[in-house]
């Protein structure tokens, strides 16, 4: 027996569920009789006497028999759920008006170290329940009292929001999760500190313009959270305290929980305090109790608003109470009735498929829980602990789902069972007296279920199709080139939309004199993995200079008679693809003569707002890696890199750029609608573009990458690789967005040509979240552990010419070098390199 049941639970209960338990509840007393596996106690009033429903307080009525019956069948579904292990135990709460309809306690609260009965008054960690219940409470308090306006822009509240095009979101944006942030900041790096989050914040790039998608967003409530301070002057936890959650008697609720809670709280994960990477379980650490799971939050203290509220299903009882009452609960008034209306009535763009409210879900892809019979109008919320509550005005029904899937080992789902819950309590409408179901309510709507994906929001294909800068200049009759005589720099992949090649359209153009061709690495067709002669082009008769020859600079014979370069190049997104320094050159040699350079853009084929990887060293500067402040994944056009070379380095030439248009940061190529045409002889299509960032980045040691096969960059070994071992050690990295399987393949030329070749396949299978520059460091860990000394680096030497060229060396030998990227263009924190990842990363290789 122990002493912790709450007032109230006077009831008695003989488990009809298979999972076998024994429930007594006396005045503050109660004992739990459990065998054949995980318990599932649960609570009966004894007035009821029938198994699964519990009425608090006392003086409520209880349902009619037919509710009773509906109702009963929840045990059922939580039942079958504890047994197949998707959670341990749970608290459901189901309610209409003033009244508890049901209550019960299902299962264990935990199962490690020692197991214990799930009880009705466990406290939770309510994940994002905290957006709505404690951080949108919070803002519209304060709206409502004029000291805060929803279409404030948050840069007037949070100084330095404003960079990198942030000025224009407001606070309407956050709370609507419109501002075009991304879900998270990153985690890979261990960070702490509240300032800290706001200031990865000021440094977020939105991948969309406000009001233009919906994607839900952690960044967008923690800022509200700081937002919430600024105004008020007291920190987010203390004013929900004070103005939320103390008027409405919530004894149970708030952040960073007393000790005198502990043994009520529900632990979640095994997770280190500042765990980096996902998923957090640690099997050396204990589970988390009374610590916020979320990591974000965790990391700032724990007080965030977006994660870190703590609370117990009555305490959320009563807040839905408030809601249906218009934001009062008795003599208590938290809101105006005008307030809790505003905030969940839909307040996203009229064009968005997602209807939002203030903060509250309408229906979205994240409104599973919403179930399948309650109408249109009705709103909730769901966190990732495995926590829900649902609230619908018309019917005046509330669902409350309370559980911590993610004990003990972070692989418990709960998405189905909420929404089945739901379900069950709408279809009780019908059984209330006085509460038949309206048939004039909105049924379905764009709620995408459980079966979308809403943490991987997907950009859709553009209404306007994508024109690259070559399409753009043909469009205004090359207007910028009249009068020109023009050196052309372009390959294979100087194509209009139509198929047309540069060549072919400057040789045509009225008033543009093509005079002579230059070519790249690869040569003017794409094709050759050797240095390039000069040639002239066969069709019409233009002398072809090589930039990949003799010389990596055009000289003064080869830019005689020309007064404009024009350069079409698709770039791959990769610091060391060899193109964008050919457009360095080119602007440099141009700048000293006068010559005008115009650069045709085309996008950035692996988007253009992730950015990812250490900078070069100083020393390793050459044709791989002009600048050193750049990362390994650069998110830019090659338009925009010679714009930051032309400032950073002050080349000074009389630079133009003619962007493309309809492109948007967030389109990976096969968003764009442009025919893929192989940069260069071993980038055959996107996924090898997607991962060449790390696994180009590792080739220079004594394995293949997959060059002389048909999936170069998409399979690594060596005839000395086990790659059984190798796939095993990979995948229990769980790397994001990442799979991979054993194969063999024999390359036709290059390293180990003719040989055969053990190793691994790299699959992607979320490419929104793939790290290829950590993946390279990966692979290169995971050899190493598997293979040891004869897994071989490559120690650089530099020639005069400034190339890069590698011998082989062992690990032991190589030094840590302090890694960097370009703080203006940071988006995404870079992976933390290893003492064998950051020598390699200073490794460039051409593709």
């Amino acid at each position: 027996m122990a002493a912790d049941a709450t007032p109230g639970d006077f009831g008695i209960l003989l488990s009809p569920y298979k999972a076998q338990s024994l429930f007594i509840s006396l005045r503050g007393l109660h004992m739990t009789m459990t065998w054949g596996g995980w318990s599932v106690p649960a609570q009966v009033a004894l007035a009821g006497v029938v198994a699964g429903l519990v009425v608090v307080p006392a003086a409520q009525q209880a349902p009619p028999p037919a509710a009773t019956a509906t109702l009963g069948a929840i045990e059922m579904l939580v039942g079958e759920a504890i047994a197949a292990k998707l959670l341990p135990g749970a608290v459901v709460l189901v309610g209409l008006d003033d009244a508890v309809l049901y209550e019960q306690a299902f299962g264990q609260r935990a199962v490690a170290p020692a197991p214990e009965a799930m009880t009705v008054d466990t406290v939770f960690d309510l994940a994002s329940l905290t957006k709505v219940v404690a951080t949108t409470s919070a803002v519209m308090h304060l709206v409502e009292r004029g000291r805060l306006r929803l279409n404030d822009p948050v840069a007037s509240w949070i100084p330095g929001f404003e960079r990198h095009g942030k000025a224009g979101i407001t606070v309407r944006h956050l709370l609507t999760h419109v501002s075009g942030l991304r879900p998270d900041v990153d985690l890979a790096e261990v960070w702490e500190g509240y300032e800290t989050a706001i200031e990865l914040a000021r440094a977020e790039v939105p991948v969309a313009a406000p009001g233009e998608r919906f994607i839900y967003s952690d960044i967008n409530f923690f800022v509200l959270g700081a937002i919430v301070a600024q105004v008020s002057g007291v920190p987010l936890d203390e004013y929900a305290r004070r103005e939320i959650f103390a008027p409405l008697e919530m004894a149970d609720t708030g952040f960073n929980p007393s000790r005198s809670l502990s043994r009520r709280i529900a632990p979640t994960e095994r997770c280190e305090r500042l765990t980096g990477g996902w998923p957090c379980n640690a099997p050396s650490a204990a589970p988390l109790r009374g610590v916020v799971h979320d990591p974000t939050a965790r990391r700032m203290g724990g007080v965030a608003g977006h994660a870190g509220l703590f609370g117990t299903a009555r305490d959320l009882a009563r807040f839905a109470r408030m809601l249906l009452g218009g934001g009062r609960l008795g003599n208590a008034r938290i809101l105006s009735p005008l307030t809790v209306a505003r905030m969940t009535s839909p307040a996203t763009p009229a064009g968005l498929a997602s209807t939002r409210g203030l903060g509250w879900d309408i229906d979205t892809s994240y409104s599973a829980n919403r179930g399948d019979l309650l109408p249109i109008g009705s709103f909730g919320h769901t966190g990732f602990t495995g926590t829900s509550i649902w609230i619908d005005p018309r019917t005046r029904l509330f669902v409350i789902f309370l559980s911590s899937r993610l004990h003990p080992d972070g692989k418990g789902d709960v998405t189905a069972l909420r929404g089945k819950v739901a379900t069950v309590a709408a279809s009780a409408v019908d059984a209330l007296e006085g509460s038949a179901a309206p048939s004039s309510l909105r049924m379905s709507g764009t709620d995408f279920g459980a079966s979308a994906d809403p943490l991987r929001p997907r950009a859709p294909a553009p209404s306007t199709p994508v024109a690259t800068g070559l399409d753009v200049l043909a469009q205004t009759a090359f207007e910028v080139l009249r009068g020109r005589r023009v050196g052309l720099v372009t390959n294979h992949t100087g194509r209009s939309r139509s198929g047309e090649s540069t060549i072919d359209l400057l040789h045509a153009a009225r008033d543009v004199q093509l005079v002579s061709l230059f070519s790249p690495e690869h040569g003017i067709r794409g094709v050759l993995d050797t240095d390039i002669s000069f040639s002239r082009d066969e069709k019409t008769g233009l002398p072809i200079h090589s930039l990949y020859g003799d010389t990596r600079r055009p000289s003064e014979a080869m830019l005689q008679g020309i007064d404009t370069l024009v350069i079409d190049l698709q770039d791959v997104g990769t610091r060391f693809y060899t193109y964008m320094t050919t457009t360095a050159y080119l602007m440099e040699e141009a700048a000293t003569r006068n010559i005008r350079v115009v650069v045709l853009d085309r996008p950035n084929p692996i988007d253009g707002w992730h950015i990812e990887g250490p900078a070069a060293d100083e020393a390793a500067l050459g044709f791989n890696a002009y600048l050193a402040a750049m990362p390994v994944r650069h998110g830019m056009t090659l338009g925009e890199i010679a714009r930051i070379f032309n400032a950073e380095r002050a080349i000074g030439a009389d630079l133009v750029v003619v962007p493309a248009e309809h492109w948007r940061r967030d389109f990976w190529f096969d968003q764009t609608g442009l025919a893929w045409v192989n940069p260069s002889p071993n980038m055959r299509n996107l996924h090898q573009a997607t991962l060449y960032p790390g696994i180009g980045a590792i080739e220079w040691s004594n394995i293949s990458v997959g060059r002389g096969t048909d999936q170069p960059f998409e399979q690594v070994g060596a005839p000395w690789v086990d790659g059984p071992r190798l796939a095993a050690t990979l995948n229990a990295r769980s790397l994001p967005g990442i799979r991979v399987y054993p194969v063999q393949f024999t390359p036709s030329s290059s390293k180990y040509a003719g040989e055969a070749c053990h190793g691994v396949f790299l699959m992607i299978t979320d490419r929104s979240i793939v790290q290829p520059v950590r993946l390279g460091l990966e692979v290169a860990a995971a050899l190493w552990k598997v293979h040891g000394d004869r897994y071989r680096m490559a120690a650089k030497r530099r020639r005069a010419d400034g190339m890069v060229r590698v011998a082989p060396n062992s690990i032991a030998s190589q030094r840590s070098t302090r890694s960097s990227t370009i703080a203006p263009l940071r988006n995404r924190a870079p992976a933390r390199p290893t003492s064998v990842g950051k020598k390699l990363m200073g490794i460039n290789a051409a593709v």
